[in-house]
């Protein structure tokens, strides 16, 4: 017999209803991802003896660009949905963030804050890569909360079934945990930026280590994944964002390498 992990509101899990407006567990931890990578950056930037308000100032518009971006691609690959259910466009609390989405335009958000304060962006980059790998570590609870980024089916012993009607992901049927696989891999790229963070010798080499592992990992969960991430030939549309990760980060380590 498969395993049921899943058997309760997962929409409702840990949050609340008050009258019309109702906080459901995937904002909650999609929040708490945000706001625990934010807190974690500015950690970083006391100890590097940076101004962590700037860090603060930035938040505001890599929330703002993870969102967007997040949503925009979302919506690009589901248009055929989006184009008959127009104003859902806007309800993400709903489930429909693609973090490959919000990744670009929130470091397109960072880079244009960073010139306009006259800041290093490789230091800053190095700042923040811990920070956005607990972020993703945390938020992912979200994802399993709400049934999105759902995984193939399975028989492993660590399948898990989805029964509330309210779910994204296909019911009675067990699947990959795939939003704890995206979040386990999250941690380990905290914690390998952590253990790093002193043996890098030129800064924007921990963000290439960081962006270098993060896409390996994203690549290799596709391969699980059942929802529909958009086609590029035999690949998926994310795939090929963590194909570029990968590259990206491999470049930005050995052009780092040749420049302090």
């Amino acid at each position: 017999m498969f395993p049921t992990i899943i058997e309760i509101a997962p929409f409702m899990l840990f949050g609340f209803k008050l009258g019309p407006f109702a906080l459901h567990t995937y904002g909650l931890f999609v929040a708490a991802g945000f706001l625990l990578g934010i807190a974690w950056s500015m950690r970083e930037a006391r100890a590097r003896g940076l101004n962590p308000d700037i860090v603060s100032d930035l938040g505001f518009y890599i929330i703002l660009g993870a969102i967007l971006g997040a949503r925009a691609l979302y919506v690009i690959i589901n248009p055929v949905y989006f184009w008959n259910n127009p104003l859902e466009i806007l309800m993400f609390w709903k489930g429909g963030l693609v973090f490959s989405g919000g990744a670009i335009l929130a470091t397109v958000f960072a880079l244009a804050f960073m010139r306009v304060r006259k800041e290093n962006p490789w230091l800053w980059m190095d700042v923040l890569a811990p920070g956005i790998g607990l972020g993703e570590a945390v938020g992912r609870i979200g994802c399993l909360a709400a049934g999105c980024c759902y995984g193939a089916v399975c028989d492993l012993p660590w399948a898990i079934t989805f029964f509330d009607p309210e779910s994204l992901a296909p019911l009675h049927v067990p699947l990959h945990p795939t939003q704890l696989y995206h979040s386990l891999a999250g941690l380990v790229c905290f914690a390998v930026t952590l253990a790093l963070k002193s043996r890098t010798q030129n800064t924007g080499q921990l963000m290439g280590i960081f962006l270098a592992l993060f896409g390996s990992f994203r690549f290799i969960i596709e391969l699980f994944r059942a929802d529909y991430r958009g086609d590029f030939g035999p690949v998926s549309v994310t795939q090929v964002i963590a194909l570029g990760a990968v590259c990206l980060g491999l470049f930005i380590i050995q052009h780092r390498r040749r420049n302090v």
